[in-house]
C-alpha cells in the first residue's frame, strides 16, 4: 500500500514547483547554519563517504549544491582499459542494460519506453541507434554527482527535451510507463571513433539543474518545447578524453548511454542492480 501510495503521490503533486523550491532551497548560501546541519543530516542519512571527497569538511562547502556536486580526491576512480574501453560515466547502480528491440528501451519488469521519445522525437537523429545497445545507470543520493564521458567524443549535438519529473529510482522504474522517455532531459550526441554515441541526461523530482561544462545549467529556464543546439560547425571542436568530465546532476538523476547495433559489448558479468564506478569498465567498442 505504502509503495502504491508513493506511486499515486508523484501524478498529484506540483512536480516542476517543488522542483524549482527545491532547486533555490539547494543554492542557497543565506543561512550557513542552516545549510551546515543539513549538510550533516543528509551524510548521516545516505552514508556518504566524505574521505573521498577533494574537501572533507561539510561546513567548506558554500551551499548543499556545491556539497552534492563535490569533487573527488585525485586518483579515487582510476580509467580501466584502452580506447575501445567503455568505462561508467559515474557513480551508480546499473539499472538495465542491453540491446534496443525496434524503437523500444527495456525499463523495468515489463516496463519500456521509446527511443525516438528519448532522444528527442527527431527521426534522422534516433536512427543512427536502432537496435543499438544502451545502459542505464541510477544515481544514488549517495554517489559522487559529477559525470564523465565513457570514450573519447567530440559534441555534435545538445538537445532539451522538456517532460515530467517522476522520482527515477527503481520502484518508479517499476510502476511508471515510459518514465525516462517522458521525464525532463539533456542529450547530448558525441562522434566518437566508433560511430555516434548518446548521453542522456535525466531529470527527477527535486533535481535542481542538469548542467554540462560547455553549456553550464541547462534545465532550470525549461522552456515548452524540444530544443536544440549543433556544435559540429564550431571552428574549435568541444572534444573530451576518455574520463573527462562533461556534466553534474544537482541533486542526483539517470544517465542513459545509447550506441550505434553492433558497436558496444557489454560485460556479461554486469547485469541489472549491480554497483559500478566511474572509470570502471563497463564492455568494449568494436567498428561495424
Amino acid at each position: 500500500m505504502r509503495n502504491k501510495l508513493f506511486i499515486l503521490s508523484q501524478y498529484l503533486v506540483p512536480q516542476i514547483s517543488i522542483t524549482r523550491v527545491a532547486g533555490k532551497l539547494a543554492d542557497s548560501t543565506s543561512v550557513p547554519a542552516l545549510k551546515n546541519r543539513v549538510i550533516t543530516w543528509f551524510i548521516k542519512r545516505y552514508g556518504v563517504d566524505m574521505s573521498e571527497a577533494q574537501d572533507s569538511d561539510p561546513a567548506a562547502y558554500p551551499s548543499f549544491n556545491a556539497f552534492f556536486t563535490r569533487a573527488l580526491k585525485p586518483g579515487m576512480r582510476p580509467v580501466e582499459g584502452g580506447e575501445k574501453v567503455v568505462i561508467s560515466p559515474v557513480d551508480g547502480a546499473m539499472s538495465q542494460l542491453g540491446q534496443i528491440t525496434g524503437d523500444r528501451v527495456f525499463q523495468a519488469k515489463g516496463q519500456s519506453f521509446s527511443l525516438l521519445e528519448l532522444l528527442g522525437g527527431d527521426h534522422e537523429r534516433a536512427r543512427h541507434f536502432d537496435e543499438g545497445e544502451f545502459a542505464t545507470i541510477y544515481l544514488a543520493p549517495k554517489d559522487y554527482h559529477r559525470i564523465h564521458m565513457p570514450l573519447a567524443g567530440t559534441l555534435r549535438e545538445m538537445v532539451y527535451v522538456p517532460g515530467k519529473l517522476f522520482s527515477v529510482n527503481p520502484l518508479t522504474a517499476e510502476n511508471v510507463p515510459n518514465l525516462f522517455a517522458r521525464n525532463e532531459r539533456v542529450v547530448s550526441i558525441f562522434d566518437t571513433q566508433f560511430g555516434p554515441m548518446a548521453m542522456v541526461l535525466v531529470g527527477a523530482m527535486i533535481v535542481g539543474s542538469v548542467e554540462t561544462t560547455w553549456a553550464g545549467v541547462v534545465a532550470p529556464s525549461r522552456p515548452r518545447e524540444v530544443s536544440g543546439t549543433r556544435y559540429d560547425t564550431l571552428a574549435k571542436p568541444i572534444s573530451f578524453e576518455k574520463g573527462e568530465e562533461m556534466g553534474r546532476f544537482r541533486l542526483g538523476s539517470t544517465v542513459i548511454l545509447v550506441f550505434p547495433k553492433g558497436v558496444a559489448k557489454w560485460d556479461p558479468a554486469m547485469d541489472a542492480a549491480r554497483n559500478v564506478r566511474l572509470g570502471e569498465a563497463l564492455g568494449h567498442c568494436e567498428l561495424v
